[in-house]
């Protein structure tokens, strides 16, 4: 009885492992493009492989959220270059895992200033990186945040008020979610997968009482003209985040209860408490059973 609950909580540390370590050396990403949607006046989203980019463009000069894997950092300063002239004056990183930060390096290197949640620095940084993960890693010093915040910081660019608020616990523990107030747009970040199962790293910090919190504060803030750019999925508006947030509680309330009666992980997979939702949600990255699995952990914290 206790094989499969080890066995699917290995799992999702492996995709942990998987996303943080250097995917870019195990993959081609020869054949991949980067498209790019027009948000609002100013604002852009790049989809290409890893998370999706946002991307701010004005006078002053582009302004990056995220930058995926390095071997597409030429792909996506084209993809720039086509609506924007001028080097990336800034990356502001979402979280630390590999599809969002691997570009660091390189904008680093071109004079891009990185900022970032403290816990992202803490968990790129091979210095430290060893000690809360228990696993080592090579980390140049270039993909390295140069500035970082605790709670909030506000940049004001591109006649833009940007505003990176710091969720606890929910994807990471190092989780920032980034507003355009005057475009009414905002990246969510992995706080955010769209009408799919989220990744939850929980040992990065992450649960799912987080997760619910983060998008509970994004409504109540949200209106329906509101833009909102998910870590990984198609660009939504409030309905889509709303069904994410219900889908999520549904969860939460279906396998605490299934807990409360003295079930095991194991016995709880079997069960299929979202059966309704597996087929479509959990066709991506985390299906049903990893899903079940970070939720169980999530409650229960083993």
């Amino acid at each position: 009885m206790r094989t499969r609950p080890l066995s699917l909580a290995t799992c999702l540390l492996t995709a942990t492992c998987l996303i943080a370590a250097a995917p870019s050396q195990q993959r081609d990403f020869s054949e991949v493009q980067i498209e790019t949607l027009e948000v609002a006046d100013g604002i852009y989203m790049l989809v290409g492989a890893g998370g999706n980019i946002g991307l701010s463009v004005g006078e002053d000069g582009p302004f990056v959220v995220d930058d995926q894997f390095a071997p597409l950092t030429d792909k996506i300063k084209a993809a720039i270059a086509a609506v924007t002239d001028g080097e990336v004056r800034f990356v502001l990183n979402t979280h630390w895992h590999g599809d969002h930060t691997g570009g660091n390096e390189n904008f680093g290197q071109a004079g891009a200033l990185i900022v970032a949640h403290r816990n992202v620095r803490k968990r790129m940084n091979p210095e430290e990186f060893t000690e809360v993960m228990g696993r080592t890693q090579q980390a140049p010093a270039a993909a390295l945040p140069l500035v970082t915040f605790t709670d909030e910081v506000t940049l004001y660019w591109n006649g833009e008020k940007i505003r990176a608020q710091h969720v606890e616990h929910a994807h990471t523990d190092g989780d920032t979610i980034i507003w355009f107030t005057h475009a009414n747009v905002v990246h969510m970040g992995d706080t955010f997968f769209n009408a799919r199962y989220p990744f939850i790293d929980i040992d990065s910090g992450g649960n799912l009482n987080g997760v619910i919190a983060a998008a509970e504060a994004v409504l109540a803030r949200a209106d329906a003209d509101t833009k909102i750019i998910p870590g990984h999925g198609e660009l939504a508006g409030v309905e889509a985040l709303q069904k994410y947030h219900d889908v999520l509680v549904l969860a939460r309330d279906r396998v605490s209860a299934l807990i409360d009666e003295g079930k095991s992980l194991e016995q709880i997979i079997e069960a299929k408490p979202m059966a309704e939702y597996d087929e479509g949600w959990g066709s991506g990255f985390i299906n049903g059973e990893r899903f079940l699995a970070a939720v169980h952990r999530s409650l229960t914290g083993s």
